[in-house]
């Protein structure tokens, strides 16, 4: 159920990015959800392997290089996505950053107050 309320609200948020941000465009809202859907993918299967390969430059950087490699996935949803479409990277970047903060609010909003504790 979880996974199904984040993949909504992902969606929500791909396209409310695409709609007041320039240089995002989305065809429709079920062009979000597609987006969305490949962008867990992405993130699920791409980004882990990108962040072992980029570990040292991250240990450099105190772990800001993060935000580059999740700019570089959000970019690679919208290469994969049909109807969504991104302008250059400093959009990519603008948008990974505003992915993360909803999904730190949704990962703290979705954990209990006992995993919280642990």
């Amino acid at each position: 159920m979880h996974l199904l309320i984040r993949l909504i609200i992902n969606a929500i948020v791909f396209y409310l990015i695409a709609r007041y941000l320039p240089g995002f465009h989305i065809v429709s809202f079920t062009a979000a959800i597609v987006a969305a859907v490949i962008f867990g993918l992405v993130n699920a299967i791409i980004r882990p392997i990108v962040l072992l390969i980029t570990l040292p430059i991250n240990i450099i950087t105190i772990g800001l290089f993060t935000i580059i490699v999740n700019a570089l996935m959000f970019w690679l949803t919208a290469w994969i996505s049909p109807g969504f479409k991104i302008d250059g990277f400093r959009y990519a970047l603008e948008g990974a950053i505003i992915m993360m903060i909803v999904s730190f609010i949704l990962s703290q909003m979705f954990t209990s107050g006992a995993q919280r504790r642990a």
